[in-house]
């Protein structure tokens, strides 16, 4: 959301000398928009962490599967939890082609690579075609990264 609205303010400015704003030597400085931005994550996550503990759930971290016991039981990391309510949130991780599948992948990074960028890329080419694909695209080549997406499919429509 931080990323998107940053964008969007850049299209505003793009905009102003239409509607008789002079805004000359406007800089967008990406250093400052990732600490502001990674400051309001960590404090969303304290939040979040913060509300959780108040309502006094426990938060277990690891690899975790359910067992065969008679009550609801999972094993985390070989500790055993046994509750009446389970929630296992698993989250996700994208499957990275090696070099010899993909001739160069080893260079590309994962959407999360996005948020470590510690400078706006001069040229940037992402490859998918799901909302966070072309939002990343979207923002990078508004903030001023020349900016490609690829789209891969298996026949032509």
């Amino acid at each position: 959301q931080v990323m998107w609205n940053t964008a969007v303010h850049g299209e505003f400015i793009h905009d102003h000398a239409d509607y008789g704003f002079e805004t000359p030597g406007v800089k967008f400085n990406w250093r400052t928009i990732k600490e502001k931005r990674d400051a309001y994550v960590r404090r969303l996550n304290d939040i979040y962490e913060n509300n959780v503990k108040k309502a006094h759930i426990d938060i277990i971290r690891g690899y975790g599967k359910f067992t065969a016991d008679p009550e609801p039981t999972i094993e985390v990391d070989g500790k055993k939890y046994t509750a009446p309510h389970i929630l296992i949130a698993t989250g996700g991780r994208p499957a990275l082609p090696s070099d010899s599948e993909i001739p160069g992948a080893s260079l590309g990074m994962t959407s999360d690579g996005f948020f470590e960028l510690e400078e706006l890329p001069r040229r940037s080419v992402v490859v998918g075609a799901g909302y966070i694909a072309v939002e990343i695209a979207g923002i990078l080549s508004t903030l001023g990264s020349k900016s490609s997406l690829l789209i891969r499919h298996d026949k032509v429509v």
